[in-house]
C-alpha cells in the first residue's frame, strides 16, 4: 500500500483547528494486543492463526449493549480490502442485525479492486493516507474502522486516528495480527468512558490528546 508523502502528524497539525469527521477505530483486542479473527475459526486464518473466535466465551448483556450502541450510530465505514472481503458476502444478508452497515458508504483501501457488489462502496488506491485525510475534511458522519489491521498501520503512522474504542479481553493469544504494530507513533490519550463487564472485558474509549511529553 502506498503511503502519503506527508510527515507523521502533519495532517493533524495542519487542520487540527477545523471541525472535521472523526476517524474511530473499534476493535476486539486481547491483552497482548491481537485483533485477528475475533468472530470465528475461519474468519482470518492467515499466518496460520488457529485461535479464531476467541471472544465467544466473553459475550454478555453489558458487552452486547455497548456494541449495539456503536452499531446504531450514524457512520461511514473505512475498511481494508481483506476485512471488506470477509464482510461483503455476509452483511448484505444480515441487514436485520446491523442495517447501518448496509446503509453506510464503504471506503475500501485496495490497490487490486476497483468495484464491489456491497454498495454503496468507494475504493481508495495509491496514496491512501492522503485520501483518508481528504475524507476527514469532507461533510459526513464519522469514519468507523473495524478489523483492517494492515490499513490501521498506515492510519496510525500518519496520525489520522482520533478515537480508539477498544473491547479489551482477559486473554492472551501469543500470535496473530496486532493493533499496535509498526505504524504506532508516540502519543497520549484521554479515557473518556470505561465499562467493565462481569466476565472481565474492559470497554474503553481513548480520545487522542496530543504528543508524548516528558
Amino acid at each position: 500500500m502506498v503511503v502519503s508523502g506527508m510527515q507523521p502528524g502533519e495532517f493533524r497539525r495542519n487542520i487540527s483547528h477545523r471541525n472535521m469527521r472523526k476517524l474511530v477505530v473499534l476493535e476486539h483486542i486481547s491483552l497482548d494486543g491481537v485483533i485477528q479473527a475475533p468472530g470465528g475459526p475461519q474468519e482470518d486464518t492467515s499466518g496460520g492463526f488457529a485461535h479464531g473466535g476467541w471472544v465467544a466465551p466473553y459475550s454478555d448483556e453489558v458487552l452486547g449493549t455497548a456494541l449495539r450502541k456503536q452499531m446504531n450510530r450514524s457512520f461511514d465505514l473505512l475498511l481494508g480490502r481483506k476485512t471488506f472481503e470477509i464482510w461483503e458476502p455476509y452483511w448484505p444478508n444480515h441487514g436485520d442485525v446491523w442495517p447501518n452497515a448496509n446503509k453506510a458508504t464503504k471506503h475500501i483501501a485496495s490497490n487490486t479492486r476497483t468495484a464491489g457488489v456491497w454498495q454503496p462502496s468507494v475504493f481508495l488506491s495509491g496514496d491512501v493516507a492522503a485520501k483518508v485525510a481528504e475524507l476527514k475534511q469532507q461533510d459526513g458522519p464519522d469514519l468507523h474502522v473495524w478489523g483492517s489491521g494492515d490499513l490501521l498501520q498506515t492510519l496510525m503512522k500518519h496520525d489520522l486516528v482520533d478515537v480508539f474504542w477498544l473491547m479489551i479481553y482477559p486473554v492472551t493469544l501469543g500470535s496473530g495480527k496486532r493493533l499496535f504494530a509498526e505504524g504506532t507513533l508516540p502519543a497520549t490519550f484521554t479515557v473518556t468512558e470505561s465499562i467493565a463487564t462481569a466476565k472481565g472485558v474492559m470497554i474503553v474509549t481513548y480520545q487522542r490528546a496530543g504528543a508524548l511529553t516528558r
